[in-house]
Order: structure tokens, then sequence, then C-alpha cells
């Protein structure tokens, strides 16, 4: 690609990204990125210092970021979840977020199949072409040994109604428990594979437990235990 069209390209990113500073960024479960938060601060119940305070996370504590309103973001992380100032945030490899707006920097996909635009402070977007798809290999469905146990409960914090799962079970449609879901006991760290259609598509992965599940919450219809 020769240097004027990388240009224009570039420039056309750059107008997207200027649309996109009229909106709130709202983060769809299955584009939710990660994060790194800088210093200890206070988890809040809502988008604001009036909002109550239901947990504290520490520095370091990797996160996964739901969704973006003014400069506060919504984490979901070991224990209760909820909404910490973007200026305790870093997106992927360690960027500093922009606090006016900081869904941008954790990036968003513009379309099935289409280009990735990825937005972060300090660097120029790129404009990436899509992947080929990669082989698949034959599926070969063999049991597996049971190395733990995941249990699902319909209410947060681990309250209410439970259903268990060992590791290598799975379901495609779970019935009755369909949508009923709302926090993940997973002692064992196994990976935990939560999607909110049948036929396990439209999912999110869990290697810890959850206390809540932020907009996956009562909405989870599929499960795969690995």
């Amino acid at each position: 690609m020769n240097r004027r069209t990388r240009k224009t390209l570039l420039n056309v990113a750059t107008g997207i990204a200027v649309a996109a500073t009229a909106v709130v960024v709202f983060l769809p479960a299955a584009y939710a990125a990660p994060g790194t938060v800088t210093s200890n601060v206070n988890v809040r119940s809502g988008p604001g210092t009036n909002y109550g305070v239901v947990d504290t996370v520490r520095r370091g504590t990797q996160v996964d970021v739901q969704q973006c309103e003014g400069s506060w973001c919504y984490i979901a992380k070991p224990g209760p979840d909820g909404w910490i100032s973007s200026s305790y945030l870093s997106a992927g490899g360690g960027s500093p977020v922009n606090p006016q707006q900081p869904g941008l920097s954790f990036g968003f996909s513009t379309g099935p199949g289409g280009p990735t635009i990825n937005f972060g402070v300090g660097q120029q977007p790129q404009i990436q072409p899509p992947r080929p798809p990669r082989p698949q290999p034959p599926v070969v469905v063999q049991p597996q040994p049971t190395f733990g146990e995941v249990c699902f409960y319909d209410r947060t914090r681990f309250r209410g109604e439970s259903i268990c799962m060992d590791s290598g079970e799975s379901t495609r449609n779970l019935g009755d428990w369909a949508d009923r879901i709302s926090s993940i006991d997973n002692p064992d760290g196994l990976q935990v594979q939560v999607c909110s259609e049948s036929n396990y598509r439209d999912c999110r992965t869990y290697t810890t437990s959850a206390s809540s599940l932020g907009d996956f919450d009562d909405y989870i219809v599929s499960v795969r235990v690995r």
C-alpha cells in the first residue's frame, strides 16, 4: 500500500472517531474489552461519585470493560461488578485511557466480516484487512475426565437455586434454566463458556468465579465447561 492510500485510509478512520465522540460508547457483550486497574479504587453502583460503593478493586487487577458512560466505565471482575472512573484504567498493552472518551480507547468493530478499527491514546488508527478463515479440524467427541465442578446460581453473589456441571460437560439449551443464571461459582478455575443463544452462539468465557454477570445476567441459554 503506498503512502497516499495509507494516508487516505487513516483520514477516514479519524473521521469516524470524531463522529463517535457525540455519543456514549457501549461495548456489546461479544466485544467487551480487557483493561487493567492502575490504582486502588472504589467500585460504585453507578457512573458517578454520588452512587454507593459496592466494592474496592486493587491496582493491577485485570478486568472486563463492558461499557463506558461519560468518564466512567462498567467493569466485570471477581467479586461485585460496577463502575469506576476511567482515569484508573489502562487499555490493552498498557495504553492510557482518554477520560473524555474512554470507550474509544478499548476499540470496537465496524461489523461482521469488515475491518476492525482500533482507537487508542498516543497511536494512529489502523485499518486491517479481514483475516482469511482458518481451516477447522474434524470434530472428535471423546469422554473427558472430571477435574472440577462449576455451579450456576439464579441470583447474584452465589445465592438462590443452583445447578452444577463437571469439566467436559455442556448443554446446547438450558431448558428451564434458560435466562436464569446470575452468578457463577468456579473455584477450580475451569474454562466456562456461557452463551446468550442456543448452540453456543454469542458467548463469553470465564476462568474465575463471577458474583454477577453484567449484561449477561439472566441472559444465558447454552453452556460449555472445559
